[in-house]
């Protein structure tokens, strides 16, 4: 398939699917066989774990068309894909200079992982990219940032960071879950790795973990074989899961896109609410920047508001439609403090620090009428405050 011949939601149904030539189906077989046979002529040996097998292969093609890289492969979690760009990327003695706006999960890799492996490492804020920039240092290989960011939706441009890095000759990373492949296309622009936690809107339906490293045939010559020594992989079932999960991708991540937005105008006209964070909103610092280089502004939102700590659990509490979980980017709409979750092993400091508060809320809209989703909303707020 011609990836530049067609639209998303074609992409989304057909790309990377593997027609059985006996029985026709529309769908890629399960192949559940651990023990494969070896073609003397060719030297092909199927086997799981090198990431050979039809399944894997199916969904790989899909998501690599929806980023537009050369390759894709696909591991067992998102933070699978995080670390191991990273540690097949680096060595004993390189640096790493990261935007200061991770993921929790990311962040304590970084703290907990990378000194083992003598590699150093520096966060740094993104708000003032010349800033950014003094923290490069004569060993730095990669650049690592998130945009929009976890939780506060922070917005880099990636024009700025891409041509900051090519000056140095430095590989540039970007996690791009929050957008999903719908709302931006990093690569495009650039970037060298695009990673994505496809547990989130990839597959879109909280009930499976995996992860997606998409790159040019030279990076990922170094990636797969790190994957496959560590032996990050998917199981068959799983990866048929994904495959049937993306080829609804770009209907639901719109719908999430129209709701959350909904949602982020509803929140700033309110009176129990100090500030939203959300990039399509026009108050929104990165707002004139996301436009550039997004085609939709995503799912998620986070919400600062007058609450305390007590009427915050009353209010999450009194909820119908948003169920509190530690995840996002469901057909459901979910609310999660990140203070007590994604970004709980963070320090109090720290998390004060970049702006996540014990009051910030973050909200993952699903698919629900708006409607619906902003009445729920309006009558958990009085009962917190009756």
């Amino acid at each position: 398939m011609n990836k530049d011949n067609c639209g998303k939601n074609t992409k989304c149904v057909h790309a990377g699917t593997f027609i059985n030539n006996e029985t026709k189906g529309v769908n890629t077989p399960i192949y559940t066989s651990t023990s494969n046979g070896f073609n003397p002529e060719t030297g092909n040996l199927y086997y799981p774990r090198c990431l050979n097998m039809p399944n894997h292969l199916a969904v790989a093609e899909k998501i690599r068309e929806m980023e537009g890289g050369e390759e894709a492969i696909v591991v067992s979690s998102g933070m699978m894909a995080v670390s191991s760009v990273i540690l097949a990327l680096l060595k004993t003695g390189d640096h790493i200079l990261f935007s200061e706006d991770l993921y929790g999960g990311t962040d304590y890799f970084v703290k907990e992982e990378l000194e083992k492996f003598g590699i150093d490492y520096t966060l740094a804020s993104t708000e003032n990219l010349e800033k950014f920039e003094s923290k490069i240092k004569d060993n730095t290989k990669i650049i690592y940032f998130e945009t929009p960011s976890n939780p506060l939706l922070k917005i880099i441009d990636l024009e700025k960071i891409v041509q900051i890095a090519k000056k140095y000759e430095i590989i540039t990373v970007i996690d791009n879950t929050f957008a999903s492949p719908i709302n931006q296309n990093p690569i495009e622009f650039g970037v060298d790795v695009v990673v994505h936690s496809a547990s989130k809107y990839l597959n879109g339906h909280s009930d499976l973990i995996c992860g997606a490293i998409v790159t040019s045939e030279k990076f990922m010559g170094r990636i797969r074989p790190y994957v496959i020594n560590t032996g990050g992989i998917l199981n068959a079932q799983d990866l048929y899961l994904l495959e049937r999960s993306m080829k609804t991708l770009n209907l639901r991540v719109q719908k999430h896109n129209e709701n959350a937005q909904k949602l982020a105008e509803f929140f700033e006209k309110h009176s129990q609410v100090k500030k939203v964070h959300y990039p399509g909103l026009v108050s929104h610092s990165g707002h004139e920047t996301a436009k550039k280089q997004m085609s939709g502004f995503g799912g998620v939102l986070s919400v600062e508001t007058n609450l305390n700590k007590e009427k915050t659990r009353i209010f999450i509490s009194a909820l119908k439609y948003f169920q509190e979980a530690g995840s996002l980017a469901g057909v459901e709409s979910l609310i999660s403090l990140p203070c007590e979750t994604s970004h709980s092993k963070m320090t109090y400091e720290t998390r004060c620090s970049i702006g996540i508060t014990d009051s910030l809320i973050r909200i993952s809209a699903g698919i629900e009428d708006a409607e619906d989703l902003i009445a729920d909303i309006e009558q958990a707020f009085e009962k917190a405050n009756s």
